[in-house]
């Protein structure tokens, strides 16, 4: 391409420099904010990996594409536990306890908003809803997952549930430590993994 000649014209000239300031804002914008995108990324990938105790940028990143913040990990996690608390009618001191360490553990600080959230679902039942909302965002955030995915997704939550299923159940630590109600959620909360 040839060089265009320089002309001695002033509002031409005020017109190129605005034209060069303009694509130069424009590409520092986008570095701007391609930079602040990663850095976004990077933030995400912290509160992820603590929430989820995954430790791999690329199963972290997997998560983000999927839209999963951490609200949505907490809830992932925690629901299941309430719904086995609550199986036999009532939930004991035992589990209520391994719920509330499960959240902890899952960085649900103390006396956040979230905290206090799962304080009222130990305190009184939540309705059905929450648990059908559960298997729905399960079923189909599964779908999205490869089976070894899905498998270490449903083995974390359940296990979890099962530790609090466990936490009350047996007399005196002897015999059958969770219960058929508890039993019939725990199968339940599965079969929203398949």
């Amino acid at each position: 391409m040839a060089a265009l000649p320089l002309v001695n014209d002033d509002a031409l000239n005020d017109r190129r420099k605005a034209l060069e300031e303009e694509f130069f804002r424009r590409e520092e914008q986008r570095r701007i904010d391609k930079l602040r995108a990663m850095r976004e990324r990077d933030e995400m990938r912290k509160v992820l990996r603590v929430a989820t105790g995954i430790d791999t940028d690329q199963a972290l990143d997997r998560l983000i594409e999927l839209g999963v913040g951490p609200a949505t990990v907490t809830a992932i996690g925690l629901v299941p536990l309430v719904a086995v608390a609550w199986a036999n009618g009532k939930v004991e001191t035992g589990e209520h306890d391994a719920i509330m360490q499960a959240a902890h553990d899952a960085g649900v600080a103390k006396g956040s908003e979230g905290e206090a959230m799962l304080k009222a679902w130990l305190r009184e039942k939540p309705g059905a809803h929450l648990v059908d909302a559960w298997v729905a965002y399960v079923q189909g955030f599964c779908e999205r997952l490869s089976p070894a995915e899905r498998a270490r997704l449903r083995d974390d939550v359940l296990g979890r549930a099962r530790v609090v299923a466990e936490a009350s159940g047996g007399f005196l630590g002897f015999g059958n430590r969770v219960s058929p109600e508890e039993a019939d959620v725990l199968a339940s909360l599965e079969r929203a993994f398949s």
